[in-house]
Parts: structure tokens; sequence; C-alpha cells
């Protein structure tokens, strides 16, 4: 949002405004009540000069030596005249040192007062009158009190104006320097002051709007002296950081809500592929067996050997069914981690070896012959789930066995483990397969794995067997063959 006035420019008008505003005011209470103001004070010097003498008649003390200091001090703080007439118009007191003088001086004033276009009533009462006298000789404004006292005499009292419009317009034109000097002084000291005030403010502001971009690493500085504005300063570091804290939380939140619905999405597309492959796997023996066992009820064939034959086809397949069953129920189990781990210690060559020899008819069959180390290696496992790994590398090796039909077992010792290599001469698996064949009913060679009666799910128990025991198994072509492997925990204590 762009900024129409900054903070330092409004303080700066405002000052400058409020400095021109007193000043215009001073100018018009000058114009206008100055004047006035200095004639009020002046009559009321007049007064106070008249009653303190009224006030020495009465007292008697009119005479005397401390009246004289007052008399003085009445003329010479008012700049009064005054003289003190008896009723023949003998003078009785004067201001000056020449009474006939200041006497003719009042003479004039009375033939003046008698010209109403050079004379103004101020006030009148039964003792005295005051008035606004101009002396047109001398082109200057009196005032004149005219007064009688308590004892008869007549008193005259007379003190000049000064011209009060000239003092109004040197009063004016001073005040318009004073003006122009203020408004500059007021102007570097509004930039000075406005910078101190607004200096944190702007950097108040940079922080806020790095906020607003989710920048969090600008934090506020406090002067010295704490202020209201060094408080937000502080309550904004205090944003800042829980801001920070909670968006962090937000994104880590929302990044584990994300491998969730990944995770979700992933089981779902899992458990759509499982239904597809379970109910593929289970049209074709369902097919046979419904079809074999239709052919036995209708008798197609009616001689015994038929029957056998048609018996032993739809015990085949309910048989690979409840292999392939087991074999699922196993796998579910696995991954769920419902299937415990009973660790044990035990020798690995008498485990391969009793492996080899539970095949040894089908061995047989297929002309193929085993190789396996004789010396024993013991090592740390559960013994039943590992037989079930090997008997599955076995399985697979004897399905595929070609050329030369030999399966060979090794082991690579390792300094805390042992690798197992199971080895089969044959056709390589193409390497774009390698990474598929431990997925659940992932099968290279559709055709052939129906053949031997595969499922597809063995590689998978192999590979949740092995994640159970935190350890890996894997798969290579070698320029003859494939070879199978996995690693086992030895047992260092009593192998060579």
């Amino acid at each position: 949002m762009k900024k129409k006035y900054s903070i330092t420019r409004n303080i700066a008008y405002t000052m400058i405004g409020m400095v021109t505003g007193t000043v215009l005011l001073c100018w018009f209470l000058n114009s206008t009540f100055l004047e006035s103001f200095y004639t009020v004070n002046k009559e009321n010097a007049l007064l106070e000069g008249f009653h303190t003498i009224d006030k020495a008649v009465i007292n008697d003390t009119f005479e005397s030596d401390e009246f004289d200091i007052a008399f003085e001090r009445i003329c010479s703080n008012g700049n009064i005249s005054i003289l003190v007439l008896s009723p023949d118009a003998q003078v009785l007191r004067s201001s000056a040192g020449n009474s006939e003088k200041l006497k003719n001086q009042f003479y004039g004033a009375l033939y003046e007062s008698s010209n109403k276009h050079a004379s103004e009533v101020i006030k009148t009462t039964d003792n005295y009158i005051i008035e606004k006298q101009q002396d047109s000789r001398l082109e200057a404004d009196y005032l004149v009190l005219w007064g009688t006292l308590e004892d008869g005499n007549l008193v005259l009292m007379r003190t000049a104006l000064a011209s009060i419009k000239e003092s109004v317009m040197i009063a004016n034109e001073f005040l318009a320097y004073v003006a122009v000097m203020a408004t500059v002084c007021c102007a570097i000291l509004a930039i000075f002051v406005s910078r101190r005030i607004t200096g944190p403010i702007l950097q108040l502001t940079k922080i806020s709007k790095r906020m607003a971009e989710l920048d969090f690493d600008a934090k506020y500085k406090p002067n010295k002296r704490q202020n209201e504005v060094d408080e937000l300063g502080e309550h904004m570091n205090m944003l800042s950081a829980t801001l920070e804290t909670t968006i962090s939380e937000l994104k880590s939140a929302n990044n584990e809500l994300k491998k969730d619905i990944e995770k979700k999405e992933e089981i779902d597309r899992m458990r759509k592929e499982f239904l597809s492959n379970v109910s593929h796997e289970l049209k074709t023996p369902l097919a046979l067996i419904q079809g074999y066992a239709e052919g036995l009820q209708e008798c197609i064939n009616d001689d015994e050997e038929s029957r056998d034959f048609y018996c032993e086809v739809i015990m085949d397949e309910a048989d690979k069914m409840n292999q392939m069953v087991k074999k699922l129920l196993t796998l579910n189990q696995l991954e769920f981690g419902n299937d415990t781990l009973t660790m044990e210690r035990f020798d690995l060559t008498e485990l391969v070896k009793g492996v080899v020899t539970s095949s040894g008819i089908l061995l047989k069959q297929k002309d193929i012959t085993v190789t396996y180390p004789e010396e024993s290696v013991y090592v740390w496992a559960d013994e039943f789930k590992v037989e079930e790994v090997m008997t599955n590398y076995l399985s697979n090796a004897i399905n595929h066995a070609d050329f030369e039909k030999h399966i060979e077992v090794t082991y690579e010792k390792k300094e805390d483990s042992v690798r197992v290599c199971v080895f089969n001469t044959g056709n390589p698996i193409p390497e774009e397969d390698l990474p598929n064949i431990w997925d659940k009913f992932y099968k290279v060679d559709k055709a052939r794995t129906r053949e031997y009666g595969g499922s597809g799910i063995g590689l998978s128990i192999v590979k949740a067997i092995m994640e159970s025991h935190h350890r890996e198994c894997g798969a290579k072509n070698r320029e003859n063959g494939v070879e199978f492997w996995f690693e086992l925990d030895r047992d260092c204590a009593n192998n060579s």
C-alpha cells in the first residue's frame, strides 16, 4: 500500500502550523486589544495616584516628608504630571520644578477639553473626570484627570499616551520576524524530533513487512531508554518468534498430512491391486476345479483312470489355492507386524542342509545338482523364518535352473554379518524387472510361473521377513545365471 503522508511530514506540518497559528493569534490580539489594554492601564495609574493624594489629605499627611516620597513615586512610576491648586489658584504641590509652566499647560488642557473634537470623556464621577485629549500643538494624546480633593483643593493630573498604533505595528513587525525564525527552527526541530520518533516506527514497519513475507529473521532493537514503541517492538519480536514456531509446526503437520494422504492413497492402490491380483490368481484354479467337478458330475468319462485324473487336477488346484492363501496370511502378518520374531542362535549350514535334503526328490527329478558349504556358521535370527527364506530361494532356483542345471549356495562373511547367496544357472532376469520382483504377484515369466504353480508371493514374503530382521536382501544377474542373497547377524564368538 502506497503511503500518502509520512509521520515526519505530518509532525513537521503540525508543529509549523502551531507556531504560525500562535503568531497569528498574537498579531490579532495586538491589533485588536493592545491599545485598549494600554489605555486602561494608564487610567488605573491616574486613579491610583488620585486616591493616594486624596488619602493623604484625609490623613493630614499631605505636607509630610513621607508623602513627598510617595508623591515622587506616583509621578515617576506612572510618568504622570500632577498639580494641586487651592480654590484661589495657588499652587500647593507640583511635580515640575516650574510650577507656572505646568499651570499654563493645564490651562491649555482645560481649553482643549472644551473642544469636543479634541477630547473624549472616558469616565465621570462626583469627584473626578477622566478625559482623553489630543494636543494639536504637539500632536500627542494624553489622559487627563480633573478632580476635587476632600479639602476642596483642585488636583490636575496628566499622562502622555504613546502612539499605541505605532507600537502595535512595531510589535506586529517584530512578531513577523519572530514567526519566520520560529518556523525555521520549528521545521528543523520537527525533523529531528520526528526522526527520533519515527525511526523505531519505520524499523517496526520493515519488520512487519518481512513478517508478512514469512521472513522472521528480522528483530527489533530497542533503545536504551525504554518507551511505548520499544515495548511494542519487544512484543513484535515475541509475535515473530511465536509465528515462526507456529508456521513451522503447521508446515510439519502439513507434511505429515501429505505423507498420510500419500500413504492412504498408496494403501488404497495396493488394496485394489491386491484384490485384482488375488482375483486373477484364484480365477484359473477355480475355473479348473469347477470344470473338472462338472465333468465328474456329468460322468463325461466313466473309466476309473479318467476319474482319477479329474480328481488329481481338482486336488492339485485346490492345493495351489490353499498354499497361496497360507502365503498371503503369512505375508499379511509380517507386513502388519503381527508376527513376532523368536531370536535364537543356530547353525546356518545345518539349516541349509535340511532345506536341500527336503527338496531332494524334486532336485533328482529335474536332474539339478546343488553344492553348499560344509563349515558351520552360527547366526542370530528366527530359525523358522530363515528356513522359509531359504526354502523360497531354493524353490525359486529349482524352478528356473537351466543349462548346466546347477545351484550353488555360498557364504560371504563380514565383520558382524554373513551374506547367504543362492545361485542358479539359467536365463538372467531383465534388468528393468529386478526392482519389481519383490512386489506381490509380480511375475517375470507368467507362463512359466503358472507351469510350476508359482503365485508371485514367495519373494514378497522373503523381503518382509528380512525387513522384520532389519536386514537386507537382493538379487543380481551373473554371467551364466541369477543370484539371490540375504544377510544375517553373525555369532562372532563362535565363528572363525
